[in-house]
């Protein structure tokens, strides 16, 4: 068969997709408990710390000021030193110091320690995208990327478990609980840290599991994507910095977020009061269902996407599926339609994240491509340090629990709504000139 025809080059894709999406999934779970496992650990941090809800608020919400303020200058070291050395330096920090969160006995060394995991794991996030771009072609992107995705449903759908079943360990070896669980859960992505200096490989070319013939036609195709992507895209890393579609999608992905880390932090609590109980394995599992509906729509969409090629219209549709999730679970008296609501909620933000990631890969390549997906993952992560305290502003505002899901769901329909308009020529095989910002 020809190396370099569509069906070779699909075996191809499939063989590294077997060999290094499983462990990038499993370094994603990892990011995700650590940067998440706050939500579970809350109520007893609160009265062993005496945290205010808006202290927590603010101290959960800290960690992507850290994580922004270094995404950037974290993904341009991995485009120069390799993602083996630099996954791994990422992994091993953000373990380590995920873990000193046991020691975070006052509110200062809360804000502090969230902080600094945020630094730790900058460049995590943006670094496998652009690694992906080194490994997968144009046409499997959003499928390689969907794949990758499910390390954030996954992370709940065994971490919410996981991290009910380390809070029971209160008292033992007097640490209490919520000591436990980041102690244990933070060596955990230290170990897998260092695993990945030994299992990835930077390039195509150093990959001795693809024989040469593999590795030719790989390079190839992805040679091809980054003469389009130049062609149409900014040419260096300063342009992709000030690049008018790079700022949008970071506005975008910006209010994604929001609606994220909206429902993540506080889905715990939430599922506990609609139970009647405290966090705990119950809860735990319960809080695993959304996460489960998660993973079956992004296993389902982008393949669905790719073969069509309409990654912009379902990635709106899953927005406004997110929007309205996020809205009725907060208006309705009923466990169950909220439960459900939740699921529904879920199941878009998270499936809608792999098709919006195929967006900026189209027209930014190199050093570009580096600066201007971390930029995006950095601006837009900051809807996760603003999404905590509007939420609990707009409650204590207003009174109601459901005034902060409601502005959370909002968020997740403005962003549809922009990628539906500034962005309706995303939709297109090769890439095309985004429409003006703003209108003269």
């Amino acid at each position: 068969m020809n190396p370099n025809s569509p069906a070779s080059l699909e075996a191809i894709n499939s063989k590294v997709m077997r060999r290094l999406l499983p462990f990038l999934l499993l370094m994603y779970v990892l990011a995700f408990l650590d940067r998440a496992n706050i939500g579970f650990a809350q109520k007893a941090l609160q009265h062993d710390t005496g945290l205010s809800n808006a202290a927590f608020a603010f101290g959960a919400g800290v960690f992507f000021i850290g994580y922004a303020l270094f995404e950037v200058p974290s993904n341009i070291l991995l485009h120069r030193v390799g993602a083996r050395l630099w996954m791994c330096r990422i992994m091993v920090t953000w373990g380590l110091v995920s873990a000193s969160m046991c020691l975070a006995h006052t509110p200062t060394a809360f804000y502090t320690i969230r902080f600094l995991l945020g630094v730790a794991e900058a460049g995590f996030f943006p670094g496998v995208i652009y690694y992906l771009t080194h490994w997968f072609p144009q046409s499997s992107r959003a499928r390689a990327v969907g794949v990758f995705y499910f390390g954030a449903p996954l992370a709940f759908i065994f971490g919410s478990p996981l991290s009910g079943l380390l809070l029971e360990l209160h008292g033992t070896a007097g640490l209490a609980g919520w000591q436990w669980l980041f102690l244990i859960e933070g060596v955990m992505a230290a170990a897998v840290g260092v695993w990945a200096f030994w299992y990835l490989d930077n390039q195509p070319e150093d990959a001795r599991w693809l024989d040469r013939a593999q590795r030719i036609a790989l390079r190839a195709a992805l040679d091809e994507n980054a003469r389009d992507a130049a062609a149409h895209g900014p040419r260096n890393l300063l342009a992709a910095l000030l690049d008018r579609r790079v700022l949008g999608l970071s506005a975008i992905y910006l209010l994604i977020q929001m609606s994220v880390y909206g429902v993540i932090f506080y889905l715990p609590q939430q599922v506990a009061a609609l139970l009647g109980t405290t966090v705990g394995l119950r809860v735990g599992l319960v809080a695993a269902l959304p996460w489960l509906c998660a993973l079956v729509v992004t296993w389902l969409v982008p393949r669905r996407a790719d073969r069509s090629g309409g990654h912009r219209a379902w990635a709106v549709a899953l927005l406004v599926l997110a929007g309205l999730g996020i809205g009725a679970s907060g208006l309705t008296h009923s466990p169950l339609f909220a439960l459900l609501s939740l699921c529904c909620a879920a199941s878009g933000f998270i499936a809608a994240q792999p098709l919006f990631w195929t967006f900026p890969t189209r027209y930014l390549t190199g050093a570009a491509a580096a600066g201007g997906i971390a930029l995006i993952n950095s601006l837009g992560g900051l809807g996760g340090f603003i999404a905590p305290s509007l939420r609990t502003a707009a409650e204590h505002n207003f009174a109601s629990t459901s005034a902060g899901l409601l502005v959370l769901g909002a968020a997740s329909l403005l962003a549809a709504l922009l990628i539906a308009t500034l962005f309706r020529r995303y939709s297109a095989p090769t890439p095309q000139p985004l429409t003006p910002l703003t209108h003269h």
